[in-house]
C-alpha cells in the first residue's frame, strides 16, 4: 500500500537574478535636522489632539465621559498630593445615554480620614458636569487599592519613577 511519488529534476546552466529594489536619488536638498524635528512635532501634536470619530457622549472620547474624568482629576487626596483619578482610586466610570453616571471607586484604606466625605464630593463634582442628569458613587473595598493602581504621572509626581 505504499504509494510512490516521482519527481523530475531539471538541470540548468544559470538563472537570471531577481530585480533589486532601488531608491532613486532625490533631486532636492536633504532635509535639515531642524526641519525634520518640526515635521515630527507637528505630526505628534495632531495625533495627540485627535479625538475618536463618532464617539458616543458617554464613551471614552465623548463629551460627558471626558467631562467626568476631568472633574475627577480636580479632586485631590488630602494626604497624598495627587488627584484621585491618577491615584487609581477610580475603578470605573459608566455613562448611560440618558446622562446617568455611575462611578465605582475605592479609598487608599477603609480608615481613610475622608471615607465619609469623599464619595459625597465625587458625586457633587460629577453631577456638575454638563450633560450629567444623575450621578451615583459606589464605594468598594474589593479589590483593595495598592500602589500598582497609580498612573505613571502619579508615580512621577511622588518620586516613585
Amino acid at each position: 500500500m505504499s504509494e510512490e511519488t516521482k519527481f523530475t529534476v531539471e538541470e540548468v546552466e544559470s538563472v537570471t537574478p531577481p530585480p533589486r529594489a532601488r531608491v532613486e536619488d532625490i533631486e532636492t536638498a536633504p532635509e535639515t535636522p531642524g526641519a525634520k524635528l518640526s515635521r515630527k512635532r507637528d505630526y505628534l501634536e495632531g495625533f495627540l489632539a485627535e479625538k475618536p470619530q463618532g464617539a458616543a457622549e458617554g464613551e471614552p472620547g465623548g463629551a460627558i465621559y471626558d467631562g467626568v474624568v476631568s472633574a475627577l482629576k480636580e479632586i485631590f487626596d488630602p494626604e497624598i498630593p495627587v488627584n484621585i483619578y491618577d491615584l487609581g482610586l477610580i475603578y470605573g466610570v459608566d455613562v448611560t445615554d440618558d446622562g446617568e453616571v455611575k462611578v465605582t471607586m475605592t479609598l487608599t484604606t477603609p480608615h481613610c480620614p475622608v471615607a465619609e466625605s469623599m464619595p459625597g464630593e465625587v458625586e457633587l463634582r460629577v453631577s456638575a458636569v454638563p450633560g450629567v442628569r444623575d450621578a451615583e458613587v459606589n464605594l468598594v473595598w474589593d479589590p483593595p487599592w495598592d500602589m500598582s493602581s497609580m498612573s505613571d504621572e502619579a508615580k512621577l509626581e511622588l518620586g516613585m519613577l
